[in-house]
């Protein structure tokens, strides 16, 4: 049965632009629509009408929308939306030309910077200047290896308005970890800085570009921008100019707007990569903008003036997302280095310090600062917090009550997901909805979210495969270098033929969420049975010793056996107490199928740059395959913690 943990007063929902969204459908296209669920079945059902009000209601400035919101709603992939239109994302991002803030940056406790819109017009201008200068133009890249500091926006927006295409990762990728994403789409100029702040500690950056940038030769410039030093020596780093002097010839000035096509390729995001080489997904400008704008106004009603903030890095797609929020008019509140600072206290002082309205994290963070014994509802005030979104991985049940009881108790806490895939959210927060215990509240307006058995039945209260039926402005353009569209269609519609398959075990829940169990990729099949991860994780981690896991199935006597890894507390062993308890929540939580057949110790878990961990590599080297690209690991090393275990091969 679901656990009512909170819902929003009577007032918020009057105030919401959910609530304001709901009267215009009905004013416009007669829509006859009165809460959160009879939207979303109008937002599939009218597609067309209910795009065209999102565009309408969030202003988005460029020549349309037109007559036409999209050619065949059920071709899928290749359905075109607004085919009429041209815009420009930076356009709409830079909508704001005032003294308000437009992006307040803290840098752990090292650097603190503050740019209003006014200043980052200008800076924007003169980036913009400066890349055409280097001959950068419509649908040329440009790459930025960088913090998540403020020239990050800066040159995304810069290149967005002249019609170029921005990539982004972040400067603790390898060599070869940036070689494998960069070099698959040759960029025009490289945006990197000379360092970044970690735990304290200043991390150079140049080393690595010295290795990096021969291996480009399509770069034209380098710019490097000063983060950890005020003028670094560049002598090592060919094509290297400070970010001074490539824009000193310039002065700021209007900034001008190349409007190109709805679907003109914005940005290239990358897959995690941990099965190969990454794949690099193409998105659209369009798709991109409304999109987010409809996720950020509507699902977490961000409005003119908030101050939004996400833990993220470049190389995550939640830093795109999270910039979005200048077409929202919202200030961007920007944090670079450990989430961890000031005994895990940091993210909260900024709260606290900037009137922080959207705090956005990840479910391991939330986890470990439980685990640290954090209780920020009595060390900070964080009045001004009307929504704590959470992604990365599924927020757990105890997760959902340590933010109610620890955190704040009346806040929209909306578990979102969704991915680089989409560089956006199948579901995620409503915040006229009441927040159930575990449960994600709402599937995505304007997306036809089902969940099928394996035969491609749509099925409630079981749990399958998470879908989306019909076709959505941000599906990808394409991936890069696949003119057949081959790899496209492999990735996400060979399962069911014209329907989007993403790869998540989900169930639907009787109040309208969603409960997600993990990727099907990484279930366990046990006896034949499906038995999702997340499953296992939620109930191992409420034990105080373990500080994470990690579960797979390895092949054994023709069958799977569950084998969950842990690890573990500083100074605590895995004793046969332990592992009985271990045992015995999960057994007495779940089913006896769940319970592992093995528990093994381990002193680390690897995991993607964004913090994912990563099953599916541990599950190859479990059974002594190669692990393709282990570029794409924070922490590679760790891998070989899980190689020709003893306690595996009995």
């Amino acid at each position: 049965m679901s656990v009512l943990l909170w819902q929003p007063s009577k007032k918020r929902v009057e105030k919401s632009q959910l609530t304001a969204f709901i009267h215009a459908a009905n004013r416009r296209f007669g829509a006859a629509v009165d809460d959160y669920a009879s939207l979303r079945q109008w937002s599939v059902a009218a597609a067309p009408e209910f795009w065209r009000l999102v565009w309408e209601t969030c202003g988005i400035i460029g020549d349309g929308p037109g007559a036409v919101v999209v050619d065949d709603i059920r071709k899928m992939p290749g359905a075109r939306w607004f085919p009429e239109a041209r815009l420009n994302f930076a356009e709409n991002l830079l909508r704001r030309n005032d003294d308000g803030d437009a992006i307040v940056f803290w840098g752990e406790d090292k650097v603190k910077r503050r740019l209003s819109f006014a200043e980052l017009h200008g800076l924007v201008s003169r980036a913009q200047q400066a890349l055409t200068a280097a001959g950068v133009g419509v649908g040329d890249r440009v790459a930025g290896y960088l913090p998540n500091i403020p020239e990050a926006v800066i040159f995304m927006l810069a290149a967005s308005s002249l019609g170029a295409i921005w990539s982004s990762a972040s400067p603790d990728f390898g060599v070869q970890g940036v070689l494998d994403r960069f070099g698959q789409i040759a960029p025009k100029v490289l945006v990197a800085a000379d360092g970044y702040f970690y735990s304290g500690k200043s991390h150079d950056s140049l080393e690595k570009l010295a290795a990096i940038v021969p291996g480009i030769p399509s770069l034209a410039a380098v710019v490097i921008v000063p983060y950890t030093a005020e003028r670094a020596d560049l002598a090592a780093v060919p094509k290297a100019t400070h970010l001074a002097d490539f824009i000193a010839p310039f002065a700021a000035k209007a900034v001008a707007f190349t409007r190109l096509p709805f679907g003109h390729p914005l940005y290239v995001m990358y897959s995690s990569g941990t099965t190969g080489a990454p794949k690099c997904i193409v998105h659209s400008a369009g798709g991109a903008l409304i999109q987010q704008l409809k996720e950020h106004r509507l699902h977490c009603d961000v409005r003119r003036d908030d101050r939004v903030f996400y833990f993220t890095t470049c190389g995550w797609m939640m830093w795109n997302w999270l910039v979005a929020g200048l077409a929202a008019e919202a200030t961007l509140l920007l944090y670079d280095g450990n989430p961890s600072a000031r005994d895990g206290n940091i993210l909260f002082d900024f709260a606290d310090a900037e009137g922080m309205t959207l705090f956005g994290t990840s479910a391991k963070w939330i986890d470990a600062i439980a685990k640290m014994g954090l209780e920020p509802i009595k060390t900070h005030d964080l009045s001004t917090v009307r929504t704590i979104c959470s992604t990365g991985s599924v927020l757990a049940p105890e997760g959902f009550d340590y933010v109610y009881a620890k955190i704040k108790a009346d806040v929209q806490l909306a578990s979102i997901s969704g991915g680089t895939d989409i560089i956006s959210c199948f579901m995620l927060g409503n915040p006229n909805g009441p927040v159930y215990r575990g449960e994600i509240q709402a599937r995505g307006l304007g997306m036809k979210v089902e969940v099928y058995d394996d035969s491609g039945t749509p099925v409630e209260g079981a749990k399958g495969e998470l879908v989306c039926s019909q076709a959505f402005p941000s599906m990808p353009v394409g991936f890069w270098h696949d003119d057949s569209g081959e790899k496209y269609h492999a990735a996400y519609f060979d399962k069911y033929p014209g329907v989007w398959c993403h790869g998540d075990w989900v169930e639907l829940t009787p109040t309208g969420g969603i409960v997600v169990y993990g990727r099907s990729d990484a279930t366990l099949n046990p006896g034949g049975v499906r038995i999702g991860t997340a499953e296992i994780y939620r109930q191992v981690e409420q034990i105080d010793e373990v500080l994470e896991s990690l579960v797979i199935g390895q092949d054994w006597s023709a069958d799977v056996r569950v084998v969950l890894f842990v690890r573990l507390r500083p100074g605590v062993t895995l004793t046969p107490e332990l592992e009985a308890r271990i045992k015995k929540r999960i057994r007495d939580n779940t089913t006896p199928r769940h319970v592992p057949a093995k528990i093994v110790q381990v002193d680390d878990i690897p995991r993607t740059k964004s913090g994912k961990i990563v099953e599916l590599a541990v599950r190859d080297v479990v059974h002594g395959r190669a692990v393709k690209n282990k570029e794409a690991l924070a922490n590679p090393e760790a891998l070989d913690l899980f190689r020709d275990r003893r306690e595996l091969t009995d």
